[in-house]
């Protein structure tokens, strides 16, 4: 069983930064796809970022493109999603996510139904 647990949520205000980061327990790391999701009260959970297998390539969704940086770190087990220019439309429990699969298509990428392991959420509000 992959443990995946993030850490970073907080408050900030508009235009704000920060960083969340996601540490995973799988022993082959760097074969996995890791993603983040985010839900909003009231609103269905989302897709935010995506880095395939190796770090070969990234998504996003196109509300935060040229905002949010995701990356990973096969050292140290460690995926981040740096979020810049934060708006109060960011506010939302964010979710990490681990495909032991590794998928490389965006397509597959973005499905939350790739994804196996999911750690608890952590919390950004961002106050306007």
């Amino acid at each position: 069983q992959v443990q995946v647990a993030e850490s970073g949520g907080g408050l900030v205000q508009t235009g704000g930064s920060l960083t969340l980061s996601c540490a995973a327990s799988a022993r082959t790391f760097s074969t996995y796809t890791m993603a983040w999701f985010r839900q909003a009260p009231g609103k269905e959970r989302e897709f935010v970022a995506a880095v395939t297998r190796g770090a070969s390539t990234t998504y996003y969704t196109d509300s935060v493109k040229g905002r949010f940086t995701i990356s990973r770190d096969n050292a140290k087990n460690t995926v981040y999603l740096q979020m810049n220019s934060l708006k109060p439309e960011d506010t939302a429990v964010y979710y990490c996510a681990a495909d032991r699969s590794g998928a490389r298509l965006e397509w597959a990428a973005r499905s939350d139904s790739r994804y196996e392991y999911w750690g608890q959420g952590t919390q950004v509000t961002v106050s306007s």
